[in-house]
């Protein structure tokens, strides 16, 4: 199982819509970036990735999972874009912000560190602990 992060912008897409979403998902549609597209199709269903607020927030607020392989985007008649569908899992007991991301150095290879631009992007076993543990979770959960 890999582990990802998706980044929503709250105004557009928060957690709190995600999760209203319930059991049924969303699917993680409007990305129009080759490589996001790419991390996308690598996806398998099952993958667990963390839901990550940007622009004001900035901070990984919950843990979602791919309920839904990579598929064509609904959103676009282009062939080239897919998307895969995401349920909500938990929310983080306390959001971990990228300034607390670039502080810490055991972090500082992580995706969202080096290209915090990236809208889906892989996030490494070690990345994964260290985060569930700064948001308040059991890290091996």
């Amino acid at each position: 199982m890999r582990r990802w992060l998706f980044k929503s912008e709250p105004d557009v897409w928060s957690w709190d819509d995600q999760v209203a979403r319930g059991d049924r998902g969303e699917q993680w549609d409007g990305v129009r970036n080759y490589q996001a597209r790419n991390n996308m199709q690598a996806m398998a269903k099952g993958d667990l990735g963390f839901f990550y607020h940007s622009n004001k927030e900035r901070a990984i607020v919950g843990i979602v999972e791919v309920i839904a392989e990579a598929h064509p985007d609904s959103t676009t008649d282009d062939p080239r874009w897919h998307c895969v569908d995401i349920r909500a899992v938990e929310p983080l007991s306390r959001p971990v912000t990228l300034e607390m991301c670039k502080a810490e150095p055991r972090l500082a290879d992580m995706v969202l560190v080096r290209n915090s631009r990236l809208s889906v992007q892989p996030v490494a076993p070690e990345e994964w602990r260290l985060v569930r543990e700064l948001g308040g979770l059991d890290p091996d959960g």
